[in-house]
């Protein structure tokens, strides 16, 4: 598909309101996720998408990818990760629903590998980190920040029921006894640094980040 194809598929998702393209859209979709160019149109929709719309259908596509029961490789979804934190803290004044949609990818890859390994490090749980360079940033990277640990501490509580739940609860009680406690300080810390300051009710942005 080119791109103008993949732009007019993510207006038959998310515009159209005939019920019969609706349909034919999410089946084109379901075949792109299973295409093996799937990663390559995500990078094309966005970097060249002219729509937030484009960026959304990366996002779902992305999403649906990572979460499959037969995982990707481990450099994969690395790659996917990292790609999208830069992605996101290239483009802070991305579409609310862009940021969420791409922001609940990450999270979705970091619990599904909470417990991999890499060179002898938990590869994954380097999130925290990678936030706190978000939260050094302009308020829309603050934002955007606290939008990952926010997703993250949700992601973790989600019970997904097509895997077993024995391993969502080891996944969730290491989260809580490893990194929960961690996510709250770093929140506080970030709020009494905020109301520190003048607080400008006009500034939309600082009204989003408290």
């Amino acid at each position: 598909m080119s791109l103008a194809e993949l732009e007019l598929l993510c207006t038959h998702l998310y515009v159209e309101t005939d019920l019969s393209q609706r349909i034919e859209a999410e089946k084109a979709l379901l075949e792109l996720i299973d295409s093996p160019e799937c990663l390559s149109k995500c990078q094309l929709l966005l970097e060249q998408g002219t729509t937030s719309y484009a960026q959304l259908l990366a996002a779902t596509c992305l999403s649906k990818l990572t979460s499959r029961i037969s995982p990707l490789p481990i450099e994969q979804r690395i790659d996917i990760r990292n790609y999208i934190l830069n992605y996101v803290a290239s483009q802070p004044k991305l579409a609310p629903f862009v940021i969420q949609a791409l922001v609940q990818v990450i999270a979705k890859i970091t619990k599904l590998g909470w417990f991999e390994v890499q060179k002898d490090q938990f590869i994954f749980r380097e999130i925290i980190s990678d936030v706190k360079k978000f939260l050094q940033g302009t308020v829309e990277h603050c934002v955007i920040g606290v939008i990952i640990l926010s997703e993250l501490t949700q992601e973790m509580n989600l019970v997904d029921y097509s895997r077993p739940s024995a391993k969502h609860r080891k996944i969730a009680t290491s989260f809580r006894d490893t990194s929960l406690k961690d996510i709250f300080v770093l929140a506080c810390s970030l709020l009494k640094e905020v109301l520190s300051k003048p607080l400008n009710l006009q500034d939309q942005g600082q009204q989003n980040l408290v």
